[in-house]
């Protein structure tokens, strides 16, 4: 389903007993994490509502559907997706599957990580995008499990530096729901479990723009051949314009996490980023 998401997902999913599958799932998302547990749910035979804001992008709301899932719409300045999700769930007597703070997501996502290593062998570094923290924080356990002194760096959208700001301030923080064409990155708050978890395994977060992820967009397509949506761009943005600190001259292996974008947005987001070498 183009996102690592479905690991996490799936991994929860395939926990549930079989009182808790017949009672259904409930999620709240805009898009990746939604796909993520709609596909899990149709494999598992699973029923699955999901929460998601009316202004999802139009592939991720298409794909949610085809998998299965019922959706239903918030205002994401507006409402709180969290309660709602929260308030269904108790109606129907289903189970609610957080998008990343919870250790099954954590290591569904860690996989992520790990299969990166396997195939790439000993990294000095990896970077990964950053909303909640699952992937961060389950690539981070599941390298320094191989590894110890691999650093893990993550990378978050500047309007949206609530992991940031939390790490220095060594105390969870919340902002308002950031302005980024990140849309996978629009968490206002690290979670509890992953906030732990970066304490003990992240050497950093760093930010980037959004002028910088369409520039990195650009780059995976004209020279790597990918699509990648905006968050998951964010790691190879930080590289490109080297804004990871001591990595020069090292092995650093980068988690692209997503592919969900439709032709007619990826156009528009790409269509005014120059052509110059990023690498300059």
């Amino acid at each position: 389903m183009g996102a690592f998401k479905f690991r996490g997902a799936y991994n929860f999913l395939s926990s549930l007993s079989p009182d808790k599958r017949r009672g259904g799932v409930v999620a709240f998302s805009s898009g990746n994490h939604a796909q993520g547990v709609a596909l899990a749910a149709r494999l598992l035979g699973i029923g699955a509502t999901i929460v998601m804001p009316y202004d999802a992008p139009a592939v991720k709301l298409d794909a949610t559907r085809e998998y299965g899932a019922e959706i239903v719409f918030y205002e994401r300045a507006r409402a709180d997706r969290e309660e709602i999700a929260r308030a269904i769930a108790a109606q129907r007597g289903a189970t609610l599957v957080p998008p990343f703070d919870d250790p099954r997501i954590v290591a569904g996502a860690g996989t992520a990580g790990l299969e990166l290593l396997e195939d790439a062998g000993p990294l000095d570094a990896i970077v990964v995008p950053v909303g909640g923290g699952g992937l961060m924080g389950g690539t981070a356990i599941a390298a320094h499990a191989l590894d110890p002194a691999i650093a893990i760096y993550g990378v978050e959208p500047a309007a949206g530096d609530d992991f940031a700001q939390s790490l220095a301030r060594g105390e969870r923080v919340t902002i308002p729901v950031p302005a980024t064409i990140a849309d996978g990155l629009q968490t206002i708050s690290p979670g509890e479990v992953t906030f732990a978890i970066a304490r003990e395994h992240v050497r950093a977060v760093v930010t980037v723009g959004d002028e910088e992820l369409r520039e990195a967009m650009r780059f995976a397509f004209e020279r790597m051949k990918l699509v990648i949506e905006p968050s998951g761009a964010a790691g190879l943005a930080a590289l490109l314009r080297g804004r990871v600190p001591d990595v020069t001259g090292k092995r650093v292996g980068v988690v692209i996490s997503g592919g969900n974008v439709d032709a007619e947005r990826y156009a528009r987001l790409l269509r005014d980023v120059p052509a110059g070498d990023v690498l300059a």
